[in-house]
């Protein structure tokens, strides 16, 4: 009998599963790989410093975040197999056209307010750029009207980190397997392991982290799970004559943005396509839209090579914030999905989370992710 059942093998469900195994909980992780899973196609920005939203909960909750990555990733080292695939990477906030600078003047105001409230980061990590300054750190960027710069901002990729977490995982007895979680198992309100391809396996606590298919188990449970599918798409590109390694991210005001990472590759996105269902296919419309807005940006990703375009189900929930901690009504039941275009930059640490609630070692206050927000609305 296993003490720990985890349901899907995404960012949040494989760090969810690495903290139980480091913590001593006979764990299985069970997976079915979808395709359009999320974390293999998100772009890995790390920035809480640069958000501009008005949840005080989410970013206060993407600071611990961004303060924890470092320690995972030294932990994860002995696992990477070459790159691990994160590293820092400053990050340019610009607004290009007229239409943008209302928008990017209203950011501005909120990321300096919660620079001066917190005492974090620090001025000369964060500040405020004029155009042509902006011009001499990045010859390659548009011409732009306003730009705000961050130092500190770093890049990961999800696919490598996911695999190393799953390998450091195994390394501390996780059990590992394929296939689909029919039901959950339920006795006397409380949880009893699941049925996976009609073979019942029974645990105490078992973690829906199914990423946007983890609303399939509202039905048994007599509820609505609120997480829905956005599709987002990405497009690779290869730039042959620059060294796209000292590029820093670029970041506009219409939903899009450019992530460089070494020898010549960028990543272009992304799409935010709510009520998409679960299509996981690429379309042209959608890199059209991605293309066009990167050429805006850096006009030199014209001549680039298009490598390919990813596709990913983000698990979007109905407030745009995580889904963390217990089901109410099924005790062992626990939830952590919800993270819509975050889930790289928030997912390992939410996985952190969940765990401590599992084990009884708390990590942080995780009320304002509860699924009861929506229960009492």
């Amino acid at each position: 009998m296993f003490e720990v059942i985890v349901i899907g093998g995404g960012i949040v469900g494989t760090a969810t599963a690495y903290h139980l195994v480091r913590g001593g909980a006979r764990t299985l992780l069970i997976d079915r790989h979808d395709p359009g899973r999320a974390t293999d196609a998100g772009a890995g920005i790390l920035s809480a410093e640069t958000y501009s939203g008005d949840s005080e909960a989410w970013f206060n909750f993407a600071l611990e975040a961004a303060d924890d990555y470092p320690q995972l990733v030294a932990e994860l080292e002995p696992f990477a197999e070459g790159d691990l695939g994160y590293g820092r990477c400053p990050k340019a906030t610009v607004a290009v056209d007229d239409d943008e600078l209302g928008t990017f003047e209203k950011a501005r105001r909120a990321v300096f307010e919660r620079q001066r409230r917190g005492g974090r980061p620090a001025a000369d990590a964060l500040y405020e750029v004029a155009p042509e300054a902006m011009h001499r750190l990045f010859p390659s960027l548009a011409e732009v009207r306003g730009a705000l710069y961050f130092a500190d901002s770093a890049r990961v990729d999800g696919r490598r980190l996911s695999a190393a977490l799953l390998r450091a995982a195994r390394a501390h007895r996780l059990t590992g397997r394929q296939g689909s979680v029919e039901r959950l198992l339920i006795r006397n309100a409380a949880v009893a392991g699941v049925i996976v391809d009609g073979e019942t396996i029974a645990a105490k606590t078992v973690v829906i982290a199914g990423g946007a298919w983890s609303s399939a188990f509202g039905a048994q449970l007599g509820t609505r799970i609120p997480v829905e599918p956005q599709r987002g798409q990405l497009v690779h590109l290869r730039v042959s004559d620059a060294d796209t390694s000292d590029w820093p991210i670029i970041e506009g005001f219409r939903g899009h943005y450019i992530v460089p990472w070494p020898a010549g590759h960028v990543v272009a996105g992304a799409t935010r396509e709510t009520g998409s269902g679960f299509a996981a296919e690429p379309t042209a419309s959608a890199r059209r839209e991605v293309l066009n807005e990167a050429f805006r940006l850096v006009p030199c990703l014209r001549t680039a090579e298009v490598l390919e375009v990813r596709v990913g189900l983000r698990p979007l929930s109905a407030d745009r914030m995580p889904l963390l901690g217990p089901v109410p009504g099924v005790a062992g039941l626990m939830l952590a999905t919800g993270h819509g275009s975050t889930g790289l930059q928030l997912g390992p640490y939410s996985g952190k989370v969940v765990a401590g609630l599992v084990l009884g070692t708390p990590v942080c206050d995780h009320t304002p992710f509860l699924v009861d927000r929506f229960l009492a609305a």
